[in-house]
């Protein structure tokens, strides 16, 4: 989340796996917000328009925060020609009311769609449909990158579900739809606007259309300028295709808060309490996890840092003690955390110890009877994951382990609350899927730079590829071979390479990269975000129960 940076990022210790892999990700960060280059930027405001983060920015009230999604998406793809996709999308303050943004950059690729814009897209949908949020769009695209067509047109997630979407918001949903046309906005990407509430466009410097002139040429040997063809002034005076024309970027920005001004008050507000505060600093964060993502660390520490008055009132914590559950609040909103324990958890009297991190039957029966209550109650769930998986062996299998997971996999798959995940470690195994993993749908997905999230950790993929030939050679006193060590060392780096959080966020496994330091408050805005819809929360929209009755 975009907010006032530290001033100092090595004020506490250079060991700190945290603080360094922060730094690390503010840097690739800070490359992506460039989009383009400067010299991109330059062309764009020669041009007289705004860029797209520029927009963003004068759009949101001021000095408020931006919650963005997939800034690191596809970072690592098309040797860097795709920063961010193309498209910046997420949550930002307008009036007070939280809004969902999607805003084309032209300073990458003319704000063309790569296979990657598409999902990004319709995550920025989904979040204003779950959250019955109002969303407003930013267009300056030229449509489809053609090179690139095969990954964006065709599919059931491709291009048209964008448009699918939109006319579900639109009729069903009710879910106010905002379209300011900002520059191009071509061929089938027209029907974004088309199916907004309210188009706004720019004079001058927006165009609207099916097809541009060189294609209207090619297609009809008309020959017709692109102002005539599909500019702010015909399509507000001839088409009606358009609502309002503005002089230029900041008029249009200055028109769409007024939009937003208007509309209806949100059904629901979540409470809200700003003297509210953690009762440690957020900067003592950096500190908590180990150097060594292996190692054990005390839990509560980071709850007190994340809390109101870091008070977790637990739910039967003198039983399954390697899981946390309790209720708490941030920024005075109510909020259901379940957290991991990591570390050697000593059991009850005559019991064996556990390890953290590791779910055992005891623990699931526990977490899901938790959520069901939570669930009944209204209380939305907050996820902080530092998971290794399901436990394994005779005794967990004697102890009904697949019975009591699949009970807290359902528990926490059909509850109708809100459902924010947080991961600060370890993302790994059934256990993921078991704290809300991406596959269910929860409403936010957001990571600590220390975020490791994989099916295991390397050392457990090497020993389960490899691990007969290590016991052979390990037994006839030999080194394996050259081959077998040749494969191992590539499996361990691969590893750890995907187990990077940016190898993650480059992919859309997770909403955002954030930082201890805004880490609260972006909790706090996902959760007054997502407040908003009383429910069901339950994957990315619900049509309400009238759709269809009469038939």
């Amino acid at each position: 989340m975009t907010a006032a940076r530290p001033a100092a990022r090595g004020a506490a210790s250079s060991h700190s796996r945290l603080r360094e892999l922060a730094d690390a990700c503010r840097d690739l960060e800070s490359t992506l917000r460039l989009g383009g280059g400067p010299d991109r930027i330059a062309k764009q405001h020669a041009q007289g328009k705004l860029t797209a983060r520029e927009r963003v920015a004068a759009l949101k009230d001021l000095g408020s925060a931006f919650l963005e999604f997939g800034l690191l998406v596809a970072h690592d793809r098309y040797d860097g020609e795709a920063p961010a996709a193309g498209v910046v999308t997420g949550i930002i303050q307008v009036h007070g009311r939280e809004c969902v943004v999607v805003a084309n950059d032209a300073t990458v690729k003319a704000g063309s769609w790569w296979p990657e814009t598409i999902p990004k897209v319709l995550r920025a949908q989904e979040c204003a449909m779950r959250c019955r949020i109002p969303i407003i769009y930013l267009v300056d695209s030229a449509g489809v990158n053609l090179p690139y067509q095969g990954g964006v047109f065709p599919g059931q997630y491709g291009a048209a579900r964008i448009f699918y979407y939109n006319s579900l918001m639109r009729r069903y949903l009710r879910i106010p739809q905002i379209a300011a046309v900002m520059g191009q906005c071509v061929a089938g990407g027209a029907y974004l606007p088309a199916l907004s509430d309210v188009i706004l466009m720019v004079k001058g410097s927006s165009f609207m259309g099916l097809g541009g002139p060189n294609l209207v040429k090619g297609a009809t040997g008309q020959s017709v300028d692109g102002e005539t063809l599909g500019g702010a002034t015909m399509h507000t005076t001839v088409s009606g295709v358009a609502h309002y024309a503005a002089e230029n970027d900041e008029e249009c920005l200055r028109m769409v808060r007024d939009q937003v001004a208007r509309l209806a008050p949100p059904p629901r507000v979540a409470p809200h309490d700003p003297t509210a505060q953690p009762a440690v600093e957020s900067t003592a964060l950096y500190e908590i996890l180990p150097s060594d993502h292996r190692m054990s660390y005390d839990v509560h520490e980071l709850l007190k840092a994340l809390l109101d008055d870091g008070t977790l009132d637990e739910f039967q914590p003198q039983l399954a003690r390697e899981m946390l559950c309790g209720d708490a609040r941030i920024e005075g909103i109510p909020v259901g955390v379940i957290a991991n324990a990591r570390g050697l958890i000593k059991g009850r009297e005559g019991e064996k110890p556990r390890f953290g991190g590791i779910i055992y039957a005891e623990s699931a029966e526990k977490v899901a009877f938790f959520i069901d209550r939570c669930d009944r109650q209204g209380i939305p769930l907050l996820f902080i994951q530092d998971v290794s998986g399901f436990m394994v062996g005779k005794e967990a299998e004697h102890e009904g382990i697949i019975r009591a997971g699949a009970r807290w996999v359902e528990a926490m798959a059909t509850a109708t609350v809100p459902k924010v995940v947080l991961t600060v470690n370890h993302a790994s195994g059934a256990g993921y899927y078991a704290m809300a993993g991406q596959g269910f749908d929860p409403d936010f997905i957001l990571s600590w730079p220390t975020g490791r999230m994989a099916v295991m950790e390397g050392e457990s993929a090497v020993a389960a590829v490899h691990g007969p030939a290590l016991e052979a050679a390990k037994k006839s006193g030999t080194d394996p071979s050259p081959a077998v060590q040749a494969a191992i060392a590539e499996m361990r780096e691969d590893y750890e390479h995907q187990l990077d959080a940016r190898y993650a966020g480059a992919r859309g496994y997770i909403d955002a990269i954030v930082y201890p330091e805004e880490t609260r408050a972006t909790l706090a805005m996902a959760l007054r975000a997502a407040w908003q819809n009383p429910g069901p929360h339950l994957g990315p929209f619900v049509i309400p129960p009238f759709v269809g009755a009469a038939r």
